[in-house]
Parts: structure tokens; C-alpha cells; sequence
């Protein structure tokens, strides 16, 4: 199943600031847990995860920096701000009325796989 573009994207923010809210990160080990989270569902690009990154750095919600781990490849690593963790709590907020919209419009059609969308 290939999630639509526009969930992926509405997605997006609140799952980069969900996994940094766990700890900093970098680039690939954001995608991978993004790919784990999801089951393996969900596979972002790198053209996809750094415009991100970038935008929710330059709206002060992640701060970057460099570190080099004993294995000697430098990394940029990603955290998240009290700005960032603020956006995240509002956004949790946001996706649980969405979630709660859906539930109730959903109630009574039995699983998704029995119509057909898994």
C-alpha cells in the first residue's frame, strides 16, 4: 500500500518532532525510525526528510550540530527546541481531534481490509 502524498506530507512534521522529542538524531536514523514506526510503510527520501529539517530549523523548532562518533564520519544531528516541543504539543492536539473526526465517521464499516483499502 503507498500512502497518499498529501497524508505523507500533512505527517510529516509531527513525526520528525515526535522521534526528536525521544532524543537528537540524524538524517538516516530519522528514516529509519520513520520506516520503522510506519512497519516499513512509509519510505521517505532524503530529498524529502532534509527540506524538512531545514524549514523546522529555520522556524527555530529543531537546532542542529556537527558530531563525529568513533566510527569517523561526521553526522549533523537534529534537536528539538522548546519552541519545537511546543509545536509538537499543539499538533498531538490537532491529530487527536483529526483521529477522533475519522474514528466516528468510520464507526460501523469493520476494518479497512474489508473495504478494500489494505
Amino acid at each position: 500500500m503507498q500512502i497518499d502524498k498529501d497524508l505523507v506530507a500533512a505527517s510529516a512534521t509531527p513525526l520528525v518532532l515526535g522521534v526528536l522529542a525521544r532524543g537528537d538524531s540524524y538524517g538516516y536514523a530519522l528514516l529509519s525510525e520513520v520506516r520503522r514506526l510506519s512497519d516499513g510503510r512509509m519510505e521517505w527520501t532524503d530529498g524529502m526528510l532534509y527540506p524538512l529539517l531545514h524549514r523546522l530549523e529555520r522556524t527555530g523548532m529543531v537546532e542542529s550540530y556537527w558530531e563525529t562518533p568513533s566510527t569517523g564520519r561526521r553526522r549533523k544531528h537534529y534537536a528539538l527546541t522548546g519552541v519545537g516541543r511546543e509545536a509538537l504539543a499543539e499538533r498531538r492536539q490537532q491529530w487527536a481531534v483529526v483521529s477522533s473526526a475519522l474514528d466516528r465517521a468510520w464507526e460501523g464499516l469493520g476494518p479497512a481490509t474489508d473495504a478494500g483499502y489494505a
